[in-house]
């Protein structure tokens, strides 16, 4: 039972990361807490289903807009009802976020906790998980900021570390923070765990909201007088609540620790051993998947001859590999990744120049995930597209117009309710219609099964811009949108 002092624990799950060091399968549509990178489930989904059951409120979400029907979808899932799904209209760090949702958690229950999970985690010992979450409320009830701090094994540069200071009395495995040190050198880093008492910092926190709030008042007044004013003039649209943009772009872009953790007074470090693993580039993946014999991972339609220590991925093509040694290669339909594991930090840098670039890559999955389904693009030449779409059942596309663009669909499987100027139809697998360019259109799914379908485009000009709705179920009447 999570409690302290009949405290009750609300789990604030951040999920605005992209995750860039894990591309090519995380992109920024679909980044890497939404992909089942270990398993059947999310890294969100197995977030979610840790903080469950007797002490826990149910979790509130802070999350980009571009992953707020996903975001639900996968909730739903699980069964999981959410106080609120938060949306940050632009990037910010930790700090902003964590100003709404103390704010919002006081409102609600001003004797409550906050336990804060970054979404992209995997925890393997969910008991310990609890038993760690049980300490640090209890010394958070005494007026401390808690950071999880894990054992540090190894001299890893991809994290901060944290020396415990003086114990807490009563509370076994509990300390005051004596120093952070932020993603040290290879050299420092060796040094840090030959030292002794130092963690890694987790990024997990348990926090009493209004000290978070009065710390951030004495250190970084501007986060929270901009986070405040961003809440407070918050609407509510299709269930989700977006910040005001306007105030919240003003927030300094800041973690929170740097604007409080590393300043208070207030910072104390309980010890996690966890099985915990931020899940941060291939080399994570590694060491966390099922090593053959060779210390190999293979995933996938992946032939072998002769490897060790590698991790091989294959998302659909078959992979080939002969000979290598500690290499990622990671095959995605339109993306092939091959990396020194020892060099796995600088994809981040790839992914970098590749958007400079103006690349689609960085941005999106050949399959792009919309609330109502799914679009991939298979062909594309002068003059033409070729997508398969899919159409949930009870979903349907906005009420739309393209001004370039004729299209002709074809049903694959399932049933497709379809408007056409004044007409409407329902098609049939093997059926098929055409859209003429400038004709009023929408497309839907009142069966019980997925709707598979081909949409040829033709046209002088196929951009995803090239669309005006005049209705939308997901509040999205705006020209020049994405379908």
């Amino acid at each position: 039972m999570v409690k302290a002092q009949r405290r009750v624990v609300v789990p604030v799950i951040l999920s605005g990361g992209n995750g860039t060091r894990l591309w090519p399968m995380s992109r920024e549509l679909r980044p890497k807490q939404l992909l089942p990178l270990l398993g059947e489930t999310s890294l969100l989904q197995e977030t979610a289903w840790r903080v469950r059951g007797e002490g826990f409120a149910p979790p509130l979400i802070l999350c980009g807009e571009p992953h707020r029907f996903v975001i639900g979808e996968q909730l739903a899932e699980l069964g999981v009802r959410p106080q609120a799904v938060v949306l940050e209209p632009v990037p910010r760090s930790t700090a902003p976020a964590l100003a709404v949702a103390a704010r919002m958690v006081v409102e609600e229950d001003p004797e409550a906790l906050m336990l804060v999970c970054p979404s992209d985690h995997h925890v393997v010992d969910e008991r310990g998980f609890r038993r760690a979450v049980a300490t640090a409320a209890e010394v958070a009830a005494e007026g401390y900021l808690v950071t999880f701090g894990i054992p540090a094994t190894s001299p890893e540069t991809g994290y901060g570390y944290i020396r415990s200071g003086d114990p807490i009395r009563h509370h076994e495995g509990a300390a005051k923070v004596g120093a952070f040190v932020e993603k040290p050198q290879a050299d420092l880093a060796e040094q840090l765990v030959a030292d002794g008492g130092w963690s890694w910092n987790s990024g997990m926190f348990l926090f009493p909201p209004q000290l978070l709030l009065d710390e951030l008042e004495r250190y970084q007044p501007g986060v929270l007088r901009h986070a405040t004013a961003a809440l407070e003039s918050a609407e509510v649209d299709l269930g989700f609540l977006r910040l005001d943009v306007d105030e919240f772009e003003q927030c300094p872009n800041i973690s929170v620790d740097h604007a409080v953790m590393e300043r208070t007074r207030r910072a104390a470090v309980v010890s996690a051993d966890l099985g915990w693993d931020d899940v941060g580039c291939w080399s994570s993946l590694w060491r966390l998947g099922e090593q053959d014999q060779r210390e190999n991972v293979m995933l996938g339609d992946v032939v072998d001859q002769g490897s060790r220590g590698c991790y091989v991925r294959s998302d659909g093509v078959l992979v080939a590999t002969v000979g290598l040694q500690d290499t990622v290669v990671v095959a995605t339909s339109d993306v092939v990744l091959i990396a020194d594991r020892a060099h796995d930090q600088e994809v981040k840098q790839v992914v970098e120049r590749l958007k400079a670039a103006g690349r689609p890559e960085p941005l999106a999955h050949p399959v792009v995930y919309r609330p109502w389904g799914s679009y991939e693009a298979i062909d594309a030449g002068p003059g033409f597209q070729v997508k398969h779409l899919t159409v949930k059942p009870g979903q349907r596309l906005s009420l739309q117009t393209h001004a370039q663009r004729a299209e002709h669909w074809v049903v694959i499987s399932g049933t497709a309710d379809v408007v056409r100027g004044e007409d409407t139809l329902v098609l049939h697998e093997r059926e098929s219609i055409d859209v003429p360019v400038g004709c009023v259109h929408r497309l839907g799914n009142s069966g019980t099964e997925l709707l598979h379908l081909i949409e040829v485009q033709t046209g002088d000009y196929l951009g995803e811009d090239d669309i005006v709705r005049l209705d939308d179920a997901y509040g999205r009447i705006l020209a020049a949108q994405p379908t």
